[in-house]
């Protein structure tokens, strides 16, 4: 199982606003384009475990900072649905 998670994480962690904006889609999340730019930018390059809910409710706040609190839930659903 670990191996699925490095592969996930690797994924959050190198993800384009393009690629964010197209798992919404897939998972009925709503985040605009410009709001997946400034989220993709900001998870690029880090290294964030998103399977710790310690870390991956740090990022949410993070993110909220970056974009909104309606948006940071929005991405923080998505996030749930790829530790599934």
């Amino acid at each position: 199982m670990k191996i699925f998670e490095n592969i996930i994480n690797h994924k959050i962690n190198t993800i384009t606003g393009d690629e964010l904006l197209k798992y919404a889609n897939q998972f009925n999340i709503n985040v605009t384009r410009p709001q997946a730019q400034k989220i993709a930018e900001y998870l690029r390059g880090r290294q964030v475990n998103i399977f710790d809910s310690a870390q991956r409710a740090s990022l949410v706040k993070e993110i909220a900072k970056v974009t909104n609190v309606e948006t940071a839930r929005e991405v923080n659903k998505l996030f749930v649905q790829f530790t599934k």
